[in-house]
């Protein structure tokens, strides 16, 4: 018999675990779309499929939607009341309807045309989070288009198995475990997608991005998913599976140690507190938060709110959203960064943008359309009556903005007092520091604010001209890039010369590489993902501050990134051994 050489591809780790088991290689069903002209007399029966589809899809999402609710309770299964309320959109099913009759063209060419357009315009989005949203957007898509030509789909198999797709969608991702799934592998998808979530939340290990898994992969082959490094071995060899099974030890033994200090202070070992909190994207994940010993929300992401729904969501939707998570989060904080999306789904159809990363988001739409803006900050700052709310404002590029934007504030906080309507007078407002004009300009900002938070993800690719989502470059994205350390220094210095925090929340924050020189370069705050949570309170946990200042004035000497890099791994090694560096 032929042994098959060892494969390893590296992708993105979206939920931890390590495992071994056979592969399932699931082939999704795209439907087969033909354009075909219909009579006028052909118009009733056309409707007649989509309108039948359009209630078996329903009733399958409510089946889905009961058996999430069964598994990881109601508030993850949102996700699904999501899926089934576009399928109730009375703008979209009347748009689908005026077409099959005006264009005489089959049902399911029209339902693929014009569902595409919004798909379109969520790919199209500079953020990742918006982008995730388009593949569940498909997937209700592919779903009403499936239940037209009335095909069957298939979501079962007989025996213990590794999932190995191209995408999941949270359906499958909640169907498939109904089997005895111990782990997925996905060429696409990233952290925030939806079933990223629900893979944490069902704690079935999984790895995403991983590119052409499905290429090297049959049915059948033995694979080790290792979902804390981002890796899977297809046909793995005795010594690897003799050091997966070694890690999978040390991970479960880590795992024990971080539960002990889950609710201790993120202290140094000579005194300093920092302040740990979490970012969050639905309020589903509160208690989840919680949970990982987090001392409030250093970013809460408004946007799914927008989201949910074709519409936006009035004031007394957000207000009620806002609530329950400052009811949940106290005695402790929650930033609430104002709506921060690109501006073709706030408008949707006006223009293409050339390049939505530079284009109209963030801020410049708010303050473009201040209803908007009213809107939602008269629900933020009602929510500031039930617990503490910071107010953040993203895509921030000059002092000019802040002054608009707190104007504004300053209007709607006018109208809540003329209205006898409570909210905390000295709520603080904050920016975040993600274009490289703010950082030059830290200091001007600092005087205009009362905190900082610094987004990485965005700095870093507009510091260094890096679409990290290009694959062609996306290796030349370096958080230790020596500009982007000495930037981050700029900021915190700044912020501290006008006596005002500063936090970090993007995705550098929750590297424990980076956790060394972050404490050394004064950062007040490290706002991360909050599976990570725990591993960053063990390493403040375990060092001196003075310490960690010596390692970052070294750093900032150096020249490159690799250098840096391999400098900050010694020592995490040599500071906190029993972490478990990937």
């Amino acid at each position: 018999m032929e042994t098959k050489n060892e494969i390893l591809l590296h992708g993105v780790a979206a939920s931890p675990g390590i495992v071994m088991g056979k592969a399932y290689l699931f082939t999704k069903h795209i439907p087969r779309i033909e354009e075909k002209q219909i009579t006028a007399e052909d118009i009733p029966a056309e409707m007649e499929r989509l309108l039948h589809a359009i209630v078996r899809s329903e009733k399958e999402l409510q089946k889905i939607l009961q058996l999430t609710e069964q598994k990881i309770g109601s508030a993850k299964a949102k996700i699904f009341e999501a899926q089934i309320m576009i399928l109730s959109d009375a703008v979209l099913l009347t748009a689908i309807k005026k077409r099959i009759q005006k264009d005489l063209k089959n049902a399911e060419w029209i339902v693929n045309q014009e569902i595409s357009k919004y798909q379109q315009m969520m790919l199209k989005s500079p953020d990742e989070y918006m982008r995730e949203r388009a593949h569940d957007v498909e997937d209700v898509k592919n779903r009403i288009i499936r239940n037209i030509q009335q095909e069957r789909l298939i979501s079962r198999f007989d025996q213990q198995a590794v999932v190995i797709s191209e995408i999941l969608t949270p359906a499958d991702t909640v169907l498939f475990s109904r089997n005895e799934v111990l782990a997925y592998a996905t060429d696409m998808g990233g952290t925030t997608s939806h079933a990223a979530l629900l893979s944490r939340s069902l704690k079935i290990p999984s790895v995403v991005g991983l590119k052409d898994v499905t290429k090297h992969v049959e049915t059948g082959d033995t694979v080790i998913v290792d979902g804390y490094a981002g890796n899977i071995y297809v046909h793995p060899t005795r010594e690897t599976i003799k050091r997966s099974n070694q890690r999978k030890r040390e991970h479960r033994d880590l795992d024990l140690k971080l539960g002990e200090i889950r609710q201790l202070e993120a202290q140094t070992l000579d005194g300093k507190n920092i302040h740990l909190s979490g970012n969050i994207e639905f309020s589903e994940e509160i208690d989840y938060i919680n949970k990982q010993g987090a001392h409030g929300i250093g970013l809460y992401r408004t946007e799914g709110l927008y989201l949910r729904e074709e519409s936006y969501p009035s004031e007394e939707e957000q207000f009620a959203e806002y609530k329950v998570i400052v009811q949940k989060a106290k005695p402790h904080k929650v930033v609430m960064r104002t709506l921060d999306i690109g501006g073709d789904k706030v408008v949707a159809h006006t223009h293409d943008e050339e390049n939505p990363f530079l284009g109209w988001r963030g801020i410049r739409i708010l303050l473009d359309k201040p209803d908007l803006f009213k809107t939602q900050l008269r629900a933020m700052l009602r929510a500031s009556a039930f617990g503490n709310v910071w107010i953040m404002l993203p895509m921030i590029s000059g002092v000019k903005e802040i002054r608009r934007s707190k104007e504004i504030i300053d209007e709607v906080k006018s109208d809540l007092r003329k209205e006898n309507i409570s909210f905390d007078e000295q709520i603080k407002i904050g920016v975040m520091i993600e274009v490289p004009s703010a950082a030059v300009i830290a200091a001007d900002i600092a005087q205009e604010v009362d905190f900082m938070s610094i987004g990485t993800n965005d700095l870093i690719q507009y510091l260094i001209a890096v679409d990290r989502g290009n694959e062609i470059v996306s290796s030349l994205y370096q958080e230790f890039h020596p500009a982007v350390i000495k930037t981050i220094q700029h900021i915190i210095k700044a912020g501290h010369q006008h006596n005002i925090s500063v936090s970090m929340c993007g995705e550098m924050a929750g590297d424990p590489v980076a956790t060394l020189l972050l404490l050394g370069l004064g950062l007040d705050e490290f706002s991360v993902t909050p599976i990570i949570l725990p591993e960053i309170k063990k390493i403040i946990r375990s060092v001196d501050f003075k310490e960690t200042e010596e390692i970052a004035r070294r750093v900032l000497e150096m020249k490159t990134e690799n250098d840096i890099e391999e400098f900050l791994r010694v020592n995490l090694h040599a500071m906190v051994p029993e972490l478990l560096l990937e």
